[in-house]
């Protein structure tokens, strides 16, 4: 099966009108919210509700949060570009404006690509318009996701979930959380599942809301569950433990969130590219695309290397969002993509605060901003380490036992 990494023509509509959105919306508010920590960006609800408008429309294809739904029965041989690209594309110019921001739509949460990931009919029309956050990681597991000690024990027509979540990314202003939650512990990762936990239900609170380095836009809670009890009909996908199939239901959901935010870093790290050169030129530093990076000043050589890092990860996401769409699986290049977007996406914002000196370090640009929002993407959604361990396993052919 041919692929093509040019920007599909059928997109690039779509990622011009977000590209004027990052543009002309988000950069503008960038500053006030990272010093405003935990504020709500109000200005977010009329472009929540020009994005509906899209979808509704049918023009909005890649405006909202995908998934990967992989039908056994689907014969479709034909090479297509879908939804998976096209929210790569408008994601990265979304965060050539603010990551933060793009963190904090409405109706936008990583918890609803879960949803669009492991649902079934029934279940996507449901939660249809909600916004739901992702409650995954605890204290103590980090990274290792098949290590969660929240449990989810079946009451009747009920779930009973009890545990702690952090780090969940909108968790306070969501309409929902999407937990990760065992059904027992001693059946390993294979009874890991996942629970639509609407915001307001009794026995879940926010106990706090994080102070960070970056992304300040985007609030980050801790959440507790103690005998919150959600219907059964909220455990998303199949109640049943296929210990054969372990937990791949689960990590479909990462599959499908790992190429978006290496769209994410991807689009970070292009924002300082082009600053940098603005600001390289004014300073009299010309970069020469004809001759070798040997030739030319440390730094035009170092801009050289930038951007070929830039493109490597840009065209690792751009194939692993293409493969989603086609019904191929992705994982392992979801999390090449994820990790090599993640890592050049710090080097290259860094570099740029370096390269640019003193108006690096300041607040007079946002080159100091995006260095600081940058370092994220390289550690949720799995961390550098977790990515290149799963690459190793997946290129090795050995199992997450054979390989820790």
């Amino acid at each position: 099966m041919a692929i093509n990494l040019d920007d599909p023509k059928k997109f690039r509509p779509l990622a011009g009108q977000a590209h004027q959105v990052a543009m002309n919306m988000l950069r503008p508010i960038s500053r006030k919210y990272d010093r405003a920590e935990h504020e709500y960006p109000k200005e977010l609800d009329m472009l929540a509700a020009m994005i509906d408008g899209l979808s509704e429309s049918g023009a909005g294809e890649g405006a909202g949060a995908a998934g990967v739904r992989r039908d056994e029965s689907d014969q479709d041989t034909g090479v297509k570009n879908g939804a998976n690209l096209a929210s790569v594309m408008s994601i990265q110019e979304m965060c050539w404006g603010d990551v933060g921001l793009l963190l904090s739509m409405p109706r936008q949460g990583l918890g609803n690509s879960a949803i669009a990931s492991v649902a079934d009919d029934e279940q996507l029309k449901r939660f249809e318009g909600v916004w739901a956050g992702m409650a995954i990681t605890e204290p103590g597991t980090g990274s290792d996701s098949a290590n969660i000690k929240t449990t989810a024990t079946l009451d009747g027509d009920e779930y009973v979930l009890n545990g702690e979540k952090i780090y969940v990314t909108s968790g306070d202003r969501c309409d929902a959380v999407v937990v990760w939650a065992t059904l027992d512990r001693s059946l390993g990762r294979a009874a890991i599942k996942s629970f639509v936990v609407p915001k307001g239900t009794p026995g879940m609170r926010v106990d706090r809301l994080e102070h960070k380095l970056g992304i300040k836009a985007s609030d980050t809670a801790t959440i507790i569950f103690e005998d919150c009890r959600v219907p059964k009909e909220n455990l998303l996908g199949s109640p049943e433990v296929d210990v054969k199939q372990g937990f791949a239901g689960a990590m479909a959901t990462f599959d499908n969130t790992r190429p978006l935010v290496a769209a994410m870093a991807v689009g970070c790290a292009k924002a300082a590219l082009d600053l940098t050169r603005e600001l390289l030129e004014q300073a009299g530093v010309v970069v020469d695309y004809d001759r070798p990076a040997v030739t030319q000043s440390a730094a035009a050589a170092k801009f050289l290397q930038m951007e070929a890092d830039w493109e490597a990860a840009h065209l690792l996401m751009l194939q692993a969002a293409w493969m989603a769409d086609n019904r191929k699986p992705n994982s392992l290049e979801a999390s090449m993509a994820k990790a090599k977007a993640g890592r050049v996406g710090s080097d290259i914002t860094l570099s740029c605060v370096e390269l640019a000196g003193s108006v690096g370090y300041s607040e007079t640009e946002l080159l100091e901003k995006w260095a600081r929002d940058s370092k994220i993407l390289d550690i949720f959604e799995g961390t550098q380490q977790i990515q290149q361990l799963i690459v190793a396993r997946r290129v090795l052919g050995l199992s997450s036992t054979a390989l820790k």
